[in-house]
Parts: structure tokens; sequence; C-alpha cells
């Protein structure tokens, strides 16, 4: 079966592709993350996804960068905490935005890499993508058995860029002020 894999990172992804593929699955990555900021942040974790691709033997389309369309669907929640609403938001933003690319691509499933972030909620995420895709969305967590540990030992083996905040403006704002907090 073809899967359309929603690619966030390259970490995540590297662990997550390479359980689908010893799964049996054919994948088509799909870099849609109109949420990253800056653009440089954007262009890193573009690339590096590029690379983990090459390694695994998989395809890699990127989306739209629709930054605009994902900022209009997350106004009004700027100042939700990290995995607060403006999360969920953003998750059905581009879990919605995969099952289009799924049917468009002649995938048959699709899943996201989104359920290997350590502070991602998989439950959440899998129920978001099971109402918008139904049978056609591939319930997975892929952080259990081991799956972190593995990516981390992908991203080490291949020198793959590890970010350290989610994404998006909101959560690089967050990460900063606890550095600052920490300094002071």
């Amino acid at each position: 079966m073809k899967v359309a894999l929603h690619i966030c990172c390259a970490v995540c992804a590297a662990g997550a592709a390479e359980r689908l593929l010893e799964e049996g699955f054919s994948l088509e990555g799909y870099f849609y993350n109109p949420n990253l900021y800056p653009q440089e942040e954007y262009l890193r974790r573009l690339e590096n996804a590029q690379i983990v691709a090459a390694k695994l033997g998989f395809s890699l389309t990127e989306g739209p960068r629709d930054y605009q369309n994902w900022h209009g669907a997350v106004t009004g929640l700027e100042n939700e905490p990290e995995g607060g609403l403006r999360c969920q938001t953003c998750f059905k933003f581009r879990l919605e935005r995969a099952f289009l690319f799924m049917q468009e691509s002649g995938c048959q499933a699709f899943t996201s890499t989104l359920t290997m972030g350590s502070n991602k909620p998989a439950l959440l995420i899998n129920r978001l993508g099971h109402e918008i895709g139904g049978e056609s969305y591939l319930m997975r967590d892929f952080k259990k058995k081991a799956g972190i540990q593995r990516a981390g030992q992908l991203a080490a083996q291949w020198g793959l860029y590890r970010q350290h905040y989610c994404g998006c403006q909101y959560s690089l704002n967050e990460m900063e002020k606890r550095i600052r907090n920490k300094l002071h």
C-alpha cells in the first residue's frame, strides 16, 4: 500500500519513515509546514527532510508555503500555551492538506510524523487524522517501540539538524523566553 507521509521535520521523518518501510509500505513524503518560522528555519528543515528521503529512498514533495493561510487559522490563539488550542488547530490545518495530497498523489492512506514528537499527543493527532480521512488515515504513535530513540540514532548517524522548538513563531517566542528566564 502506498502511504502519503506528512513530514514535520527530518528527525521525526527518519524514524517514522524507516518504520513504515519496514512494515512493507511504499511512501510518498509530503513536507507541508506553513507554520515554520522564520523562513531560514523552514528551509533548513526542508533540506534535512530531503536528506532523509534520499537516504531511505522515497520521493518528497514540498507543499505550498501558505504561511498567510496558516496564520489566519491560528489568529486569536496567539496567547494559547504550547500544546493548547493553537497547536490543535495547527495539527488539523496540516493534516487536512496531507489528506488532499494523499488523494492527489494516488496514495491509499496517509499518516503524519507529528506523532513522533515527545510533546505531541498521538491520541489527539490520530483522532484529528481519522476525523479528516476516516479509514484512510493510518493511526500510529511513532514514538512507541523505541521510536524516539531510533529517530535520534538516525539523526546522529546522518548529521541531521535537530531543532529546539516546535516551529511556529509562538513556540520560538516561548523558547526564547525560557532561555532568558534561565539566564536571570
